[in-house]
C-alpha cells in the first residue's frame, strides 16, 4: 500500500469519526426535546422540551377539569364544585413518556429522521383521576332534588259541588345514566361542563279520565242550606231538603264515609243532658220511642243520616247532631249508596 493510499485511508477514518462525534452530540442535544409527531391526550408537543410540554398538558387538560360540572333540569340547576372532586392527572408520568418515545430508534435512525423533518407516530394517554364518592353523593343530590311523586287525580268537595282535581305525573331521575355521562365527561375532560338530567316517568293510579270510576258515588251537605245532594259519576243526581245539628250539637264538618248501614235501626242513647231519663238505654227499631226511623247510615261518633217522622224539623238546625231526612227520603238514599260511600259535610 502506498503512503498516499495510507493518507486518504486516515482520512476517511478522521471524517467519520467526526461525523460519529457529530451526530453522537447532536442526538445528545434533543434528548430532552420531544419528537414531531409525538402527542399526548391529543395535544400536539413537537419539539416541546419538559417544562414547555408540563405547561401546555396542564393548560389545555387539567385547566378545563378545574370548571364546575353543572346539571340542569328544566328550571333547577345542580352544581359540581371541581374542588369536591380532587381532580388530579399523571401529567408528569405523560411527558416522561413522551420523551421516550421520542427516542425510538438507533442513534442514525434518530438523527436521520431529525436531519429529514421525520415525525415519531406516538400517541401518549393521559390518566385522569377523581373522586368517584364525589360523583356518587352528586347524583344522589340530583336525584332528591328533582324527584316527584305522581299525584293521583282526586275530588275537590264543597257543601253544592265536585271539583275534579286533575292527576299529574312524577318523575325519577335516571341516576345510572346521569354517573356514566358525568364519568364520561370526567374521563375526557372535553366537551362542555353542562348536562341535562333525563327522567323517568312515573304514571299516577288513578288518571283525570278514571278518577269517576273512584268515585261512582258521592253525598255532599250543605248545612247553611239543609241540603243534602247525591252525586254519581260525580254528576249530580238528586237533592234532599235536611235538617241538621242545632246549635252546640252541630252536625260534625269535614269529609266522612258511611260506615254502616241498619234498616230499622237500634237506638243506643247517649249519656247527653239532653236525652233525660232515657240516658245509655237502648231502644229497639222500629218502636214509636226510637225516633231513627226507616234507615241509618252511620257517619262519625253516633252521628249518622236516619229518618224522622218530625218532618216539619226539615229545612232547619233542629237535631242533636245527626242528619234528619223523610222516611220516604232515608228509603230512596238508603238504596243508592254503600258502606264506603264518601260524604263531605260543609
Amino acid at each position: 500500500m502506498g503512503r498516499k493510499t495510507q493518507v486518504a485511508i486516515i482520512a476517511i477514518v478522521v471524517l467519520l469519526l467526526g461525523g460519529a462525534v457529530a451526530a453522537y452530540a447532536y442526538d445528545g442535544a434533543q434528548k430532552d426535546t420531544i419528537a414531531d409527531g409525538v402527542t399526548v391526550a391529543g395535544v400536539d408537543l413537537s419539539g416541546m422540551n419538559r417544562e414547555q410540554a408540563t405547561e401546555a398538558l396542564t393548560n389545555q387538560v387539567l385547566a378545563p377539569q378545574r370548571k364546575p360540572v353543572m346539571v340542569t333540569f328544566r328550571k333547577q340547576k345542580f352544581q359540581l364544585p371541581a374542588k369536591q372532586l380532587k381532580i388530579h392527572a399523571n401529567v408528569q408520568q405523560a411527558v416522561d413518556q413522551a420523551l421516550e418515545a421520542s427516542r425510538e430508534g438507533s442513534l442514525p435512525s434518530r438523527v436521520f429522521r431529525e436531519i429529514t423533518g421525520g415525525e415519531v407516530q406516538a400517541s401518549v394517554p393521559v390518566n385522569v383521576g377523581y373522586s368517584q364518592k364525589a360523583v356518587n353523593r352528586f347524583v344522589r343530590k340530583v336525584a332528591d332534588g328533582i324527584v316527584r311523586a305522581p299525584v293521583d287525580a282526586s275530588v275537590s268537595p264543597g257543601p253544592d259541588s265536585l271539583t275534579v282535581v286533575k292527576s299529574q305525573n312524577g318523575y325519577k331521575l335516571r341516576d345510572n345514566l346521569l354517573t356514566e355521562q358525568l364519568n364520561k365527561l370526567l374521563d375526557s375532560g372535553r366537551g362542555t361542563r353542562q348536562l341535562v338530567a333525563k327522567v323517568n316517568v312515573t304514571k299516577p293510579a288513578v288518571t283525570t279520565s278514571q278518577v269517576a270510576e273512584k268515585y261512582p258515588t258521592y253525598l255532599t251537605l250543605d248545612r247553611g242550606t239543609f241540603t243534602l245532594t247525591l252525586w254519581k259519576d260525580l254528576e249530580k243526581v238528586k237533592s234532599y231538603t235536611v235538617a241538621v245539628g242545632q246549635q252546640g250539637l252541630e252536625t260534625p264538618a269535614g269529609t266522612y264515609s258511611i260506615q254502616d248501614k241498619q234498616v230499622d235501626p237500634v237506638w243506643t242513647v247517649p249519656n247527653s243532658a239532653w236525652a233525660g231519663d232515657m240516658a245509655g238505654q237502648v231502644v229497639p227499631g222500629g218502636v214509636p220511642e226510637n225516633p231513627l226511623r226507616a234507615r241509618w247510615m252511620g257517619i262519625f261518633d253516633g252521628a249518622g243520616i236516619h229518618g224522622t217522622d218530625d218532618t216539619a224539623s226539615l229545612g232547619s238546625a233542629a237535631s242533636h247532631g245527626c242528619v234528619r231526612m223523610s222516611v220516604p227520603d232515608v228509603i230512596d238514599l238508603y238504596d243508592r249508596v254503600d258502606v264506603g260511600t264518601p260524604i263531605y259535610i260543609g
